[in-house]
């Protein structure tokens, strides 16, 4: 059965929570996640993850995409998903909630 491919918008506590999970699972994968407010540089800093690159984090072995986007408060239609390979999007950051505007996510290339 082929993996869930998911990328998280909003990495605070909600996105956190959903990254656990779906790095505990093996029918889902973590492609991407975009918050304004998490670089690879901060996350160094504080030691909470390793740092591959400027754009990528590492949770364990595994690579992760991150998109340090403002779109996160206006634009999610301008969040690459697809290029990162998010089939799925979780909406975390309580700024799209509702349908419309959570809905941008697919025009960005999200499945859902």
């Amino acid at each position: 059965m082929a993996k869930i491919k998911i990328g998280i918008n909003g990495f605070g506590r909600i996105g956190r929570t959903v990254a656990r999970v779906a790095l505990q699972r093996d029918d889902i994968e973590l492609v991407a996640i975009n918050d304004p407010f998490l670089t690879a540089d901060h996350m160094w800093k504080h030691g909470e993850l390793k740092v591959k690159d400027e754009s990528t984090l590492l949770f364990g072995d595994k690579a992760v995409k991150v998109y340090d986007s403002s779109c996160l408060f206006t634009l999610p239609n301008e969040i690459p998903w697809e290029d990162g390979g998010a089939e799925f999007v979780v909406e975390s950051s309580g700024v799209n909630s509702d349908q419309e505007r959570a809905s941008r996510h697919l025009t960005a290339g999200a499945k859902k």
